[in-house]
C-alpha cells in the first residue's frame, strides 16, 4: 500500500465520527440522540401552522435530549412493560396510522377549477334575494317596549333609546345597528316583522321572540351581496379538498365489514 492510499484511509476514518455525529444532536448514557427526531419535532409545529424561529429550534433540541433522558428513565424503572403504557401505545399507533393515511391521500386530492367555480355558482344562487339593514332595540318586557315606542314617536331618537335600553349589548352600542343580513338569519318571528316594514318605518307594536321584546326599525333593502370568485377561490378549494377527504372516510366506513352499527348525523 502506498503512502497516497494510507493517508487516504486515514483521513476517511477520522471523518466518519464526523459525519455520525452530523445524524445526530448528542450522545445521552453512551445512546445517541438522532437529528431526524428533532426534524420530526419541528415538522409537526410547522404543520400545525406555527412559525419556527431560530430561538424556538434551540428550545426544540432541548427538549428532545430531554425527552431521551426521561425516556431511558422510563424504560429503566419498567414503565415499558406496564399495562397503561401499552394501552397508550396503542392509541398512539392508531393515531399515527390513521394521520399518516389521511396526509397521503389528501396530497393526491386533486380540485380544479371547473369545480370551484361549479360550487361558487352554487353558493352564489343560494344566496340571492334581498338584504335587509334593520336597527333593533331589545327589551325584558312588553311594557317597556311600548313606552319607548311611544318615546320615539313623541321625538326620541332611535339610535339613542337602543344605546341605553337595549339588551343586546352587541348591537346596542352601535345603535341597534345589525348591518346588512338575509331575513332568514333572524329568528322567525322577526324575520316576519322585518320584511313587512316600508324603508324607514318602525314596527308599532312590540315583537316577542325567545328573546324578549323588540322595535325594530328598517333602514335600507338591496340585493345580496357576493363576494369575486377569486376572492374566495382559495377557501372554496379548500372546502372542497376537505370534502373528498370526509367522502373517502365514508367510503372506507361502509365498505367495512363490522356488525357495529354507526349513529346516523341528525338532519337539520
Amino acid at each position: 500500500m502506498n503512502f497516497k492510499t494510507s493517508a487516504t484511509i486515514v483521513v476517511g476514518c477520522l471523518l466518519l465520527p464526523l459525519a455520525v455525529m452530523a445524524q445526530n444532536i448528542a450522545v445521552v448514557n453512551g445512546k445517541p440522540v438522532p437529528k431526524a427526531r428533532l426534524d420530526a419535532l419541528l415538522k409537526n409545529a410547522a404543520r400545525n401552522g406555527q412559525a419556527v424561529p431560530p430561538e424556538m429550534e434551540a428550545q426544540a433540541r432541548d427538549q428532545v435530549v430531554l425527552r431521551e433522558i426521561f425516556a431511558q428513565e422510563a424504560e429503566r424503572t419498567g414503565v415499558a412493560k406496564t399495562k397503561e403504557y401499552q394501552e397508550q401505545m396503542d392509541l398512539l399507533r392508531q393515531t399515527v396510522l390513521i394521520r399518516t393515511l389521511f396526509d397521503n391521500y389528501t396530497k393526491n386530492v386533486k380540485v380544479s377549477d371547473e369545480d370551484v367555480k361549479a360550487e361558487y355558482d352554487r353558493a352564489k344562487s343560494e344566496s340571492a334575494g334581498q338584504e335587509y339593514r334593520a336597527r333593533h332595540i331589545l327589551v325584558e318586557s312588553e311594557d317597556e317596549a311600548k313606552k319607548l315606542i311611544a318615546d320615539i314617536k313623541a321625538g326620541a331618537k332611535f339610535e339613542d333609546l337602543a344605546k341605553k335600553n337595549s339588551k343586546d349589548t352587541g348591537s346596542a352600542e352601535n345603535g341597534g345597528d345589525l348591518d346588512f343580513a338575509k331575513p332568514d338569519t333572524y329568528v322567525p318571528e322577526f324575520s316576519a316583522a322585518l320584511t313587512k316594514l316600508q324603508k324607514g318605518q318602525m314596527t308599532e307594536t312590540p315583537v316577542k321572540t325567545q328573546f324578549g321584546y323588540h322595535i325594530i326599525k328598517l333602514e335600507d333593502v338591496r340585493a345580496a351581496q357576493f363576494p369575486a370568485l377569486e376572492d374566495v377561490k382559495a377557501q372554496i378549494s379548500q372546502h372542497l379538498a376537505q370534502a373528498k377527504v370526509q367522502a373517502y372516510q365514508t367510503k372506507l366506513r361502509d365498505a367495512a365489514k363490522t356488525d357495529y352499527k354507526f349513529k346516523e348525523p341528525e338532519k337539520k
